[in-house]
Parts: structure tokens; C-alpha cells; sequence
């Protein structure tokens, strides 16, 4: 398998970004910025905003407002912190404007360090739960996309996903062999406390992996309580750094090293046959 250290040998730090976002975008900006700063003080040269980052709205369509083409706001602040701080970055999701009347496409765009958008990915799966007081269904404001998508970092690929994907692994086989899988997500504190860990675990030893998942993480202003505990795991399956609730991050090291020795111990990707 030659492209397991196809990105070099060094460790690549990386870190996921926890927001509790408002339904402010100028106040998410700013927390945003912030977060991202502090990443990169840390060393981290790859940084991971959360679903739903630019806002969290009071109701489901507040977000339609917010929908952009070929850029705006959102956009050009995603490309000014990656810019600014010299990082790569992957910006959580925003909406992006479709043809559908209503719906918007919940998206995930890539910049490298000098803000040039290099990777998008529209969310394929969309979430829907009802339990209780908690009621969601995101396909009545949004569109689903259909393509997988991934890009090369220095490290090695890298590939994207978006919360509730997290439980169709058919999308992460189809990536291919990556170094590093992303989960921007927004979980609810139920789905969370049952299912976040052990998917995301799960998804590093399948595809062994690295699994960097950056979560919001708290009571929002229309009430909703996300789960949080972002993380990075290693391909062994092992949770490298995880920050439970409120704003913060979790960081850690991509190691090309540690990914060779876990597919050489146990080849399992050279085991597939269907």
C-alpha cells in the first residue's frame, strides 16, 4: 500500500473546533475567529469548524437567509481565517443556495493556507429523530447532495463527511484509503450520549484512519442541546484528545508513522474482497 505515507513522515497537527453557535452570524464569526487563532498558536495546521457553525437558528429556516452562491460573507470569512493564520481548513457547514424553493444545501468547503477553496462536499444524508419534546427533520429545508468528495492535504487524503453520515459507513469506504476522515457535526445531546463515540470509533478502525470530529457542544438559544465532545482518534481506534461541552478544542498529531504500523499489523484493507 504505497500511499500510506504518501504525505511524508512528520506529524501533522491537527484540531477540531467546538462552538456553541448563536443565531448571530457576526457573534459566531467572532468565536469562530478566535477558536481558529488558538489552533494555530497550538501548532495545529489544519483546522475543523463544526456543523452549523456561521449560525444556529432560533427555527430550522432562519438559515435560508443566510444562503449564499458564489461567495459571500461566510465564505469570504472561512477564506480570510484560513488566509490569516496560515492553516488549512475545513469549514464545518454553511448554506449554499439551490434552485429548490426553501431548501438550501448544507455544505462543507475546503481552504488551503493562502484561502484558495480547494475540496466541497454537500451532506448526502440527512437527519431526522423525533423522541420526546426533541422533533428534527433537515430535509425540510435541505437539499441532499450526492457525490463523495475528498482532497490531498500534506499528509495524505482526506476525506469528508457531515454528521448524521456518520452512520452510513458505505460513504467512508467509498473514499477510498484516506489518512484522515472529518465529521463536522451538530448531534443532539440524546443521539450523542448513545451513539457519538462509538460510531466515530468505529469509522478509525474500519478505515484505519485517523477520525477528527469537531462538534457543537451545549444549549443553544432556540433551546437545542448539542452533544459536543469533539475528538481526534487514531486508526487503532484510540481517542487522541476530546473536549466535552462548551467552546474549545480538541488537538492532536496525525502521525504517518502510526498509521503504517496499524495497516501493517493488521492489514485488514488488503483483506477486502467486495
Amino acid at each position: 500500500m504505497a500511499d500510506i505515507n504518501a504525505g511524508g513522515s512528520e506529524p501533522f497537527r491537527v484540531a477540531a473546533i467546538q462552538m456553541v453557535s448563536t443565531p448571530q452570524p457576526a457573534q459566531n464569526y467572532a468565536a469562530a475567529q478566535r477558536l481558529v487563532r488558538q489552533a494555530a498558536g497550538q501548532g495545529a495546521r489544519l483546522a475543523l469548524l463544526p456543523e452549523y457553525w456561521p449560525i444556529m437558528g432560533l427555527k430550522d429556516t432562519d438559515k435560508l437567509a443566510l444562503a449564499e452562491k458564489d461567495g459571500g460573507e461566510i465564505q469570504a470569512q472561512m477564506a480570510a481565517m484560513a488566509k490569516d493564520n496560515g492553516i488549512w481548513l475545513i469549514g464545518g457547514t454553511l448554506p449554499l443556495a439551490t434552485d429548490d424553493a426553501g431548501k438550501v444545501l448544507n455544505t462543507t468547503l475546503v481552504y488551503d493556507p493562502q484561502g484558495k477553496p480547494v475540496a466541497r462536499y454537500d451532506k448526502i444524508h440527512l437527519f431526522s429523530f423525533s423522541k420526546g419534546e426533541e422533533n428534527f427533520d433537515e430535509a425540510r429545508t435541505i437539499r441532499h447532495g450526492a457525490a463523495v468528495s475528498t482532497f490531498e492535504a500534506p499528509f495524505g487524503k482526506v476525506g469528508l463527511s457531515v454528521c448524521y453520515d456518520l452512520r452510513f459507513p458505505e460513504l467512508y469506504r467509498a473514499m477510498g484509503h484516506c489518512a484522515l476522515m472529518v465529521v463536522p457535526s451538530a448531534f443532539t445531546y440524546t443521539t450523542g450520549k448513545a451513539h457519538w463515540e462509538l460510531l466515530l470509533r468505529a469509522r478509525a478502525v474500519e478505515n484505519q484512519c485517523y477520525v477528527l470530529a469537531a462538534g457543537q457542544g451545549g444549549t443553544h438559544a432556540n433551546g437545542r442541546r448539542t452533544w459536543g465532545h469533539s475528538m481526534l482518534i487514531d486508526p487503532w481506534g484510540e481517542v487522541i484528545s476530546v473536549f466535552a461541552e462548551g467552546e474549545g478544542l480538541a488537538i492532536g498529531d496525525i502521525d504517518p508513522h502510526r498509521l503504517q504500523y496499524v495497516r501493517e499489523i493488521l492489514p485488514a484493507l488488503q483483506h477486502r474482497k467486495l
